[in-house]
C-alpha cells in the first residue's frame, strides 16, 4: 500500500483512524459483543480558553464519511501483514470486509451554538461500528467547529458591514485542513475564500488580490511599481491592489493622481505597518476606495484596530484564524445494550443515558439550556435541539447550503447575551442538568462517594 502521496479519498476512510479502533473492534467481535446496540456522543468537556460559546459545524463531512465508510481487500491485507492481528478472531476480517454503517446519527444542525457538556453529536449503532468511526468524527467535528466558533467572533467584532476573507490555506495543518477551514469559515459568515478548489467545490466564487512577488517582478522588468499596477488591472481590472510593497502612502498619492485622469480604483490592500493610520491616511487620498487589511489579524486585533479609529472595509484572516487552541472534543459511551454507562475518573466524569438538549428562547433571544434525557419531553416554551439525521445508515435530509448554514450561525450568535459574547473574559454558561439525569448520574456511579 506504499503512497508517498498520502492523498486522502473516500476509499481511505476504514483505514483512516487510530489503531485502536480496530484492535478494540477485535476484540469486540472475539468476547461476541460487537453487535451490541451502543450509542457514543461527541461533546467538549470545557470550551477552549477565552470562549464563551462554540458554533458546531462539519456535520456534513462526518455524514459523507459514514455512508462511505468501507475497507477494501488491499486494506485487509495491508492490516493482516502487519501482524498486530494475528490472534484477531477470523470473524473479525469477515466483518471489515462487509463494512457498512448502519446505525443512526442525532446531531445538531450546523451552525447552532453550544456549550460545554452538551452532545454535538450522538451515534446509535452496533458497538464496533460506534467505536470504529470516533477518530474521524472527532478530526471533523473538533477542526470545522473550532474554525467556524473563531470566524463567528471575528465576524461579530468587524460588523456586518465588512467583507471578511479566509485567507487561511497555506498555514492551515493540511491541504485537507484548508478545505474544511475555507467551509467553517464561509458557513460562519465569512464573504469568501481564497482557496480555489473550496470555493468552486462548493459553489461559491472565489476571492483574493495580489502579491508582493508580482509587484517587485514586475517594477525589477518593466520599469516601476505603478507598471506592475497598471499591468495587473490589464488583465484584472478593478482587482485590488497591494499597495505596501515599498512605501504605502507615496504609493497611494500616485493612485489618487491617477484617478483624476480617469483610471479606476476601486480596492487597495494593506498588509504591514500600522494599519489603523495608513488606513486613515489612505482614506485621506482615495476617498472611494475599499481598504483591505491582512496580516495575521484576528478578533482582538480587528476591536484594537476599530478603537484606533481604522478605516478599513474588509479584513484578510488566515493564521490565526486557521490555527491556534484546538477544541477538545471527545466521544464517550453513554449507553450499551441500554444500560447507561459513564466515565467517573477525576475531572474527567461524563453524563451517562443518551441525552437531549433543551433550549428555552423568548423573542429570538437565548435565555437557558437544560441538558436532560431523550426520553424527557420538552417543556413548553423548550426547543430539542438534537434532530434525527442518518437512519439505518441512510440520510434523512438533502445536506444544507452554505446560506442558510451562515443565517442560522448568526441567529445563535446574536441570541446570546452580550457578556457571552465578548472577546475579553466571556461569560461561561452551563447547561441546567435535569432532575432525571442528576437521578441517572447517582445511580449509575460506582465509585463510593465520600
Amino acid at each position: 500500500m506504499q503512497d508517498q502521496a498520502l492523498l486522502l479519498g473516500p476509499a481511505d476512510y476504514g483505514l483512516l483512524t487510530d489503531l485502536y479502533q480496530l484492535t478494540m473492534t477485535a476484540c469486540y467481535v472475539g468476547e461476541g459483543v460487537d453487535q451490541q446496540p451502543a450509542s457514543f456522543e461527541l461533546f467538549a468537556r470545557r470550551l477552549p480558553e477565552g470562549f464563551g460559546y462554540l458554533v458546531a459545524m462539519g456535520l456534513a463531512q462526518a455524514l459523507e464519511y459514514l455512508e462511505q465508510l468501507r475497507f477494501t481487500a488491499e486494506q485487509i491485507s495491508a492490516l493482516q501483514a502487519t501482524g498486530i492481528f494475528t490472534h484477531a478472531p477470523d470473524r473479525f476480517w469477515e466483518l471489515l470486509s462487509t463494512a457498512r454503517f448502519t446505525g443512526d446519527v442525532w446531531a445538531v444542525p450546523e451552525g447552532t451554538v453550544v456549550f460545554a457538556n452538551e452532545p454535538l453529536l450522538r451515534i446509535e449503532a452496533p458497538l464496533w461500528q460506534a467505536q470504529i468511526v470516533e477518530t474521524y468524527l472527532l478530526n471533523t467535528l473538533n477542526y470545522q467547529t473550532l474554525i467556524a466558533t473563531k470566524a463567528a467572533r471575528m465576524r461579530e467584532v468587524a460588523g456586518m458591514e465588512a467583507s471578511l476573507l479566509e485567507f487561511g490555506t497555506r498555514r492551515a495543518f493540511s491541504p485537507q485542513g484548508s478545505l474544511w477551514a475555507a467551509r467553517a469559515a464561509l458557513a460562519a459568515g465569512f464573504d469568501a475564500t481564497s482557496n480555489v478548489l473550496a470555493a468552486l467545490k462548493l459553489e461559491q466564487q472565489p476571492s483574493g488580490t495580489m502579491a508582493h512577488a508580482l509587484v517587485m517582478a514586475l517594477a525589477a522588468l518593466e520599469g516601476d511599481e505603478d507598471q506592475a499596477f497598471q499591468a495587473f488591472h490589464r488583465y484584472f481590472p478593478g482587482a485590488t491592489l497591494l499597495i505596501d510593497t515599498y512605501d504605502s502612502i507615496a504609493a497611494a498619492k500616485r493612485l489618487a493622481q491617477r484617478a483624476q485622469t480617469g483610471e479606476s480604483v476601486k480596492a487597495i490592500r494593506l498588509d504591514s505597518g500600522d494599519l489603523a493610520t495608513l488606513s486613515q491616511q489612505v482614506r485621506q487620498l482615495l476617498p472611494d476606495v475599499a481598504i483591505v487589511a491582512s496580516g495575521d489579524l484576528d478578533e482582538f486585533e480587528i476591536a484594537r484596530l476599530q478603537a484606533a479609529g481604522a478605516q478599513i472595509d474588509a479584513y484578510g484572516l488566515g493564521t490565526k484564524l486557521v490555527t491556534g487552541a484546538p477544541m477538545n472534543g471527545v466521544y464517550k459511551l453513554v449507553e450499551i445494550n441500554n444500560i447507561p454507562v459513564m466515565k467517573e475518573s477525576a475531572e474527567k466524569i461524563t453524563y451517562p443515558g443518551r441525552k437531549q438538549i433543551f433550549r428555552r428562547s423568548q423573542q429570538g433571544q437565548w435565555q437557558a439550556d437544560r441538558l436532560g434525557l431523550i426520553s424527557e419531553p420538552p417543556d413548553s416554551d423548550e426547543q430539542p435541539l438534537l434532530q434525527p439525521v442518518l437512519k439505518q445508515g441512510s440520510r434523512l435530509h438533502p445536506p444544507e447550503d452554505l446560506a442558510t448554514i451562515a443565517e442560522r450561525s448568526r441567529l445563535n450568535v446574536t441570541s446570546l447575551p452580550d457578556s457571552v459574547r465578548q472577546i475579553d473574559q466571556p461569560a461561561s454558561l452551563q447547561p441546567e442538568i435535569s432532575d432525571a439525569l442528576q437521578t441517572l448520574t447517582r445511580q449509575t456511579q460506582k465509585m463510593p462517594q465520600s
